[in-house]
């Protein structure tokens, strides 16, 4: 029983994981069906698994969870946020249980009626009502069970897995020494066939044993869409969180060791890299913020990045913080590089963020992912683009595994390059290669195609060893993981040879110029050249083919033609379709009650506040309390556009294809790949520009007393200023004025008033102390904009 106990947590704790992921990714699309028959199998083989080994906490959670997601399957329930809330949270019960389980073998006491009860709440909401796909009829136990069986495997201790790797390494290097006994010996043909078959049996085995231990790393991703919307539910964040490069596969216990380093980094940037939504705005970025995760393999190393496009990092306010947290001297700050500035990230007790949270500020932070990578010979780089975001790359390698190596020699050194990288092998002295000098660099042209050249001894900071024969330089035509091809030289190639690769020292794969290092059969210690970080370590743009080229001129050119472009608010109308207008001649986005829209002269206006303003439509909107309205705002007048929601802040494209006629729309750009139309502000305000100028007669002056806490700041100020108010706080002064009216916060008596200011008094209970109580709650709206009209009236 405890085989099969440890095979039931193993195997539900990947499904679980992969249970998390799959949820959200169907919350964004209900509609895919196919995702959600994956969720339910999901949760039908934990409840079968469960129910073998009788554990009825852990079945009754799974039973209500698959009941639910089967109602949604047979069309019975719509899909909606509660739904998917409540699956998560049977998912989050469960886990604990399996730990528990796998602590004390048994299953714990306990009730799980409230995670179960949270599965009948229907959320009857305008975002909760989802088309699903047509009903189909649930696939029977048989056909699940069946299908279940489709594929076998079998769980193998690790233990032994790395007994075999070692074994089949040792057997390795032995083929290789005795092949070089073979080639020095001269034995007999047949020797050498029988040889050949011995070493092509090996080569087999060696690749099934490498696979053994490879897992795509989409393993490694699957908790993160979980945490990702947990994160920015708590911090009211929208964020749009993607992967890719799920299909490269990477060593199982190198993936646990750079687990918590990657899921560290992706919180790290929900905490304090992505600004808050006002922030965002302010910027001119898009409401929804994005995170990318991607992967990708390059030699033996495999290099993730985590990207967002949140405030980056300001090198200045490191070395500030630095300073205030003596970390490091002001002496030593002022010598300090752009590059040096930024790995202050990584020194042991600096944090970047303003207070502690459970997330972040307690200076266990980027020290430790660092120091966590460099154990199993893995580095870490930030790319930082300060107000733009900032990418982390973890470089780590693949595995202990073998590959197929070209030895080359360089000032006396050999080294290996990964076989599959090698295109083509050429003399530099062939009649098919030309090299000409070009600015400060060398181009290789091959049969009429050009290369940038590298010479290997330049790029690892040696000189080239006079003593070789300079006719046997060798060029190889290197193929990078991404990017274009470039021309190596090399003092002179060897022999490919099965290579066995290990991690190299920490400060070696620093470098970014080697992928691990081996041990070739003549026993000699050689490193593995990391054909990407050699280009990246040269400086020179592969795709330019030689031409001089500065990244970082490039980098601030987009990030100036960034800041200066157009921003388009995308926003739906009261149609229902989507449409688009610049939003510098947005001056807000006002909701009034429907009751503010009345028809004049056949034109439809709205009354805000004190001033009267026309609004583009045919007839008053009818329906909803409240009307959302676009006023645009010339300099002069304004005008008010009805629309239904606002959806996103983007970058208006380059390409516009205008409108065959001057009218309200201007012409059509694609977002996101479909249409938007565009709003001619011009247009408008020609049709309704005369005569809609707006009061100009003094705002009301109000003061924010007693606000101790910041709610007056936070709560109050927005809704008096919408209505027309203008908001001081406690010892601020307008010259040469004085409130109109008062709002003292504090409940209890309240302390004379200088000047005579009329005061609105407001408490934070519901009911009245008493008969003589002319407070009003801090809530009612309503009372309370009356009540200040009333005073400033009054006072005028």
């Amino acid at each position: 029983m405890d085989d099969l106990l440890n095979d039931f947590l193993a195997e539900t704790a990947e499904i679980l994981a992969e249970a998390g992921g799959a949820l959200v990714a169907w919350e964004a699309d209900p509609a895919d069906r196919a995702q959600l028959d994956a969720i339910f199998r999901l949760v039908h083989t934990i409840k079968g698994s469960s129910g073998f080994l009788s554990l009825p906490r852990v079945t009754a959670l799974s039973h209500a969870a698959e009941d639910a997601l089967d109602q949604v399957r047979r069309g019975n329930r719509a899909a909606n946020a509660a739904l998917v809330t409540a699956v998560l949270a049977i998912i989050d019960r469960l886990s604990l249980l399996c730990a528990a389980l796998g602590t004390t073998g048994k299953e714990p006491q306990g009730d799980d009626s409230d995670v179960i009860g949270a599965l009948a709440v229907i959320d009857d909401g305008p975002a909760a009502k989802v088309a699903l796909a047509e009903p189909v009829a649930a696939p029977s136990d048989e056909e699940i069970n069946a299908e279940l069986q489709s594929w076998r495997s079998i769980r193998v201790p690790l233990p032994l897995l790395d007994s075999v790797m070692t074994g089949v390494t040792d057997i390795v290097l032995a083929r290789n020494e005795f092949a070089r006994l073979l080639r020095e010996s001269g034995v007999d043909a047949s020797v050498i066939a029988s040889f050949d078959r011995l070493s092509d049996s090996i080569a087999g085995m060696r690749q099934s044993v490498s696979q053994m231990r490879m897992q795509r790393i989409d393993k490694l991703f699957s908790p993160l869409p979980r945490i990702v919307r947990d994160l920015a539910q708590d911090f009211g964040k929208k964020i749009r969180f993607s992967t890719s490069g799920g299909e490269v596969e990477l060593d199982r216990e190198m993936m646990e060791n750079i687990r918590d380093p990657l899921i560290h980094i992706v919180r790290n940037a929900i905490d304090h890299g992505i600004e808050h939504l006002d922030e965002r705005v302010a910027v001119g970025k898009g409401i929804t913020a994005s995170i990318d995760v991607s992967a990708r393999q390059s030699g033996n190393q495999i290099e993730i990045v985590v990207r967002d496009d949140g405030r980056g990092l300001s090198p200045d306010a490191l070395v500030a913080k630095a300073i205030s947290a003596r970390v490091i001297g002001a002496a030593e700050a002022k010598a300090l590089t752009p590059r040096e500035k930024l790995d202050l990230i990584f020194r042991p007790g600096f944090s970047t963020a303003a207070k502690v949270t459970s997330i972040s500020g307690r200076g266990v932070g980027m020290d430790i992912v660092k120091a966590n990578l460099e154990k199993i010979g893995g580095v870490v780089e930030l790319r930082n683009e300060e107000g733009r975001g900032l990418t982390i790359v973890l470089r780590v390698p693949m595995t202990l595994t073998i590959i197929s190596g070209l030895m080359v020699r360089a000032s006396g050194q050999y080294f290996a390059i990964p076989r599959g990288s090698v295109r083509e092998i050429l003399l530099e002295t062939s009649d098919s290669v030309r090299i000409d000098r070009v600015g400060g660099g060398e181009l290789a042209t091959v049969r009429g195609e050009q290369f940038p050249l590298l010479r290997l001894e330049h790029v690892l900071g040696s000189e080239i060893d006079a003593s070789e024969d300079q006719d046997d330089r060798a060029i190889i035509l290197v193929r990078p993981g991404q990017g274009h091809s470039y021309a190596l030289s090399v003092a002179a190639i060897h022999d490919h040879e099965e290579l066995v690769i290990k991690p190299a020292a920490p400060m070696i794969m620093a470098t970014g110029l080697y992928a691990g290092t081996t041990l070739p059969d003549n026993g000699r210690p050689v490193l593995l050249l990391d054909v990407q970080g050699l280009l990246a370590a040269a400086g020179v743009d592969a795709s330019e083919a030689g031409r001089s080229h500065d990244a970082s001129a490039e980098a601030a050119a987009e990030a100036a033609a960034a800041r200066n472009a157009a921003q388009l608010l995308l926003f739906r109308d009261v149609g229902g379709r989507t449409r688009g207008v610049r939003l510098s001649v947005i001056e807000r986005v006002e909701e009034v009650p429907a009751a503010a829209l009345f028809e004049s002269a056949g034109v439809v206006q709205a009354q805000i506040g004190a001033d009267i303003f026309a609004v583009h439509a045919a007839v008053v909107p009818s329906g909803p309390e409240a009307v959302k309205l676009l006023r645009l705002h010339d300099g002069h007048s304004v005008l008010c556009y009805p629309i239904d929601a606002v959806i996103d802040i983007v970058r208006l494209p380059d390409a516009v294809q205008p409108a065959p006629a001057p009218g309200l729309i201007a012409g059509v750009v694609l977002i996101g790949g479909e249409p938007v139309e565009l709003i001619d502000p011009f247009w408008l305000m020609a049709q309704y520009g005369a005569g809609q100028t707006p009061s100009l007669q003094r705002q009301p002056l109000c003061r924010l007393s007693d606000d101790a806490d910041g709610w007056a700041d936070n709560f109050l100020a927005p809704i008096l200023r919408h209505a027309g108010y203008r908001v001081i706080s406690g010892g601020e002064a307008v010259e040469g004025e004085r409130p109109d009216v008062q709002l003292y916060l504090a409940d209890g008596p309240v302390a004379p008033v200088a000047g005579d200011v009329p005061l609105v008094r407001l408490r934070s209970s519901v009911a009245a102390t008493g008969p003589d109580d002319d407070s009003i709650y801090r809530y009612d709206r309503g009372a309370l904009l009356e009540a200040l009209r009333i005073r400033v009236a009054g006072a005028s």
